[in-house]
């Protein structure tokens, strides 16, 4: 999980860790989270898959940025 602030908010990138079967390689579930004064304001779904934990993260990190640009 890597978060930021970002214009009075805490932005948060989530990668979940998805592997179905142990033969397969592991891939990375995106999602974001937006909290303001340490409470909830906007999560995602699953914003997609990715290879590494970090392209996710990011991924997380650039919905809750938009997010806050629509919504600030």
């Amino acid at each position: 999980m890597q978060s930021e602030s970002y214009n009075s908010y805490s932005v948060w990138g989530h990668a979940i860790l998805q592997q179905e079967d142990i033969l397969q390689p592991e891939r990375y579930a995106a999602s974001g989270t937006i909290t303001q004064n340490n409470r909830l304001v906007e999560a995602s779904g699953v914003l997609g898959f990715f290879n590494t934990k970090e392209e996710a993260q990011q991924a997380g990190l650039s919905w809750a940025r938009a997010w806050v640009d629509s919504h600030g």
